[in-house]
């Protein structure tokens, strides 16, 4: 893709609140052009509903959007949350200044402020840390494509450093910030701090779309389909009305994921995104096929599946917006465990979720999938850890080993310190929680390897941390059954001191069924639950996930033991080596040795 054009909301309202007034009339046009011809559109579904089954649920009101009074029996505690108050009132109408000048004393008194640290900040992108840290905040950023300035970075340095011990901050997977320790009081001066670096927590959590995923390599990939980042960075902009709050997609049943594909590599997981683009070309023109509906959850997983769709690249955000307002409008509202957009489209069926989706369409039309998919099925997936030439001469980016994501303010001001001295001012963040240093030129290479800062973050680490990727755990999530992070390094490096391995095998930790570890797509994935020990005791434990794929052949895993004790998992972990992946007991290597 050679040259994009994007006139974009160059003047955003306060909020975005009506359908009308959000159907945008960006165009991306795709080089070589060619000259358009007849479509084939989709003739109407002869799938069909009861006609009350695809009533919107919600209407606008007053700028916000809200469930109908005669859909409200049976709904979710969160669902009432959002009627007494709507979260985004909280930034629309400045009441996080209000809140933040109380004491936690007299927000923790009524239900309603309560409710507004514990639920409704969510939606600002701040998480209250009741069961580990009461009275802190974990915040979570936009951060679309994973792409960061050194700025950027060391302004998040200066947020957490003034938390001492308490704060921290970590790669998440899904190429994003999450800081930690945030005082409420400092909340109003953080959020001025980060509009002024060009950074947003705004809609990052709760009913809301998750930051949007990328090629961690966009742009200097000598492989790359096509460049990831303007499509990302215009449905971050869009998504939350360049950063002042769209409040027409602040109501959805459940949170909501998107990436945009643009390697052969797939290191954005389509498979696991409510609404990934997957490049195809179409009669000469460039544009996207559609995948809907992956998502994870406690009590289901699901891999998205073909709508059956073909956009053209101009029509990357009215179709992202025609499948938000589908699910916002006609998505269940009752049991937690049952309000992702898969659940939807199961009750519909694919060929009426697609006509609703139509509908909601400039045109009203859906053009059917192309056959043309750009996307190699037989590609070996790249490693990005290490000294990799991009497809500028004589420049190479340098990915990083950032052990399980986390890291501390000082080492955010020397990762900022090198993008500036050694590439062009940017850090790349990526799904497995390791951080790349782009628009490095080879002769600085030597001296870049060369620097302290990488005997940590190596850029070559052992084979059995390369893909080692662990959610935040109970240190500081309440959902989190068991501690992850540090015994994920504990357990793989006991694991590496047993068995040697001729090639990575990615593991996945996550504290508790909702899977924000995604142990589903690893090679071998643990799950925090509570298990007894041989002695009838309660004691952490990890259910045992085997044989996730990610790139063409992606898949979810299963489960291959259940409730295995945390201090069992040594041994069982080299066994699996052993007998799947070609490991070979160190004691027998030594012995070949001789």
């Amino acid at each position: 893709m050679a040259s994009l054009s994007v006139p974009f909301l160059s003047q955003a309202p306060a909020h975005l609140s009506t359908s009308t007034s959000l159907r945008l009339k960006t165009r991306i046009s795709a080089t070589p052009a060619s000259t358009p011809t007849p479509t084939t559109i989709a003739p109407p579904s002869t799938a069909s509903v009861d006609a009350s089954r695809v009533e919107p649920r919600v209407e606008e009101r007053d700028g916000y959007w809200v469930l109908k009074e005669k859909f409200r029996e049976g709904i979710n505690p969160q669902e009432k949350v959002k009627i007494e108050k709507d979260p985004m009132k909280l930034f629309i109408e400045d009441g996080i200044n209000e809140l933040a000048g109380m004491s936690f004393e007299e927000i923790d008194k009524p239900k309603h402020t309560k409710d507004d640290i514990d639920v409704r900040l969510k939606w600002l992108g701040l998480f209250h840390r009741r069961k580990h840290q009461y009275g802190r905040f974990m915040m979570r950023l936009k951060l679309p494509n994973g792409v960061t300035s050194s700025a950027q970075t060391r302004y998040l340095a200066s947020v957490i450093r003034q938390y001492g011990e308490e704060g921290c901050a970590d790669v998440t997977t899904r190429q994003n910030w999450q800081i930690r320790g945030v005082v409420l009081p400092d909340v109003p001066e953080i959020l001025k701090g980060l509009s002024e670096v060009g950074l947003t927590s705004l809609q990052s959590g709760m009913d809301n779309v998750r930051n949007p995923v990328g090629n961690p390599i966009a742009g200097i990939d000598p492989h790359e389909i096509v460049d990831t980042r303007p499509y990302t960075n215009l449905l971050s902009q869009f998504i939350t009305a360049n950063s002042r709050g769209n409040t027409a997609f602040t109501n959805l049943p459940r949170k909501w994921n998107v990436c945009v594909i643009g390697s052969h590599d797939l290191y954005e997981h389509p498979h696991i995104n409510d609404l990934a683009y997957m490049p195809a070309t179409k009669n000469g023109r460039f544009g996207f096929n559609l995948l809907v509906g992956g998502f994870f959850s406690p009590k289901r997983c699901a891999e998205a599946i073909p709508l059956d769709a073909w956009v053209p690249a101009d029509d990357v955000l009215p179709v992202c917006q025609a499948v938000l307002e589908a699910y916002r409008d006609l998505g269940y509202r009752g049991n937690r465990q049952k309000t992702r957009m898969m659940w939807l489209i199961d009750e519909l069926g694919i060929e009426v979720f697609r006509a609703e989706v139509a509908k909601r369409m400039p045109q009203q039309e859906l053009e059917r999938a192309s056959s043309e998919d750009l996307v190699q099925k037989q590609w070996e997936r790249r490693d990005y850890l290490g000294v990799h030439p991009q497809k500028q001469e004589g420049f190479s980016f340098v990915g990083l080993h950032i052990p399980v994501g986390r890291v501390q303010a000082d080492d955010m001001d020397e990762l900022a310190r090198l993008a500036d001295e050694y590439g062009s001012g940017e850090l790349r963040l990526t799904v497995e929680q390791n951080i790349i240093i782009p628009n490095v030129e080879n002769s600085r290479l030597e001296a870049l390897l060369k620097e302290p800062l990488l005997d940590r973050f190596s850029p070559e680490p052992p084979i059995l941390m390369k893909g080692l990727v662990a959610c935040t755990g109970n240190q500081f999530c309440g959902q989190a059954i068991i501690e992850t992070k540090a015994r994920a390094m504990k357990v793989t490096e006991e694991v590496g001191r047993l068995v040697s391995l001729s090639r990575p095998v990615r593991m996945h930790w996550t504290g508790c069924p909702n899977s924000c570890g995604q142990v589903q797509v690893a090679d071998i994935g643990f799950m925090g639950c509570m298990t007894r020990d041989e002695n009838g005791k309660m004691c952490e434990g990890a259910d045992v996930f085997l044989g996730g794929k990610i790139g063409s052949d992606s898949h979810l895993g299963d489960i291959y033991k259940k409730g295995v004790p945390c201090k069992n998992l040594v041994p069982l972990v080299a066994e699996i080596l052993v007998n799947n992946f070609g490991g070979v007991r160190r004691e027998r290597e030594e012995e070949a040795d001789d």
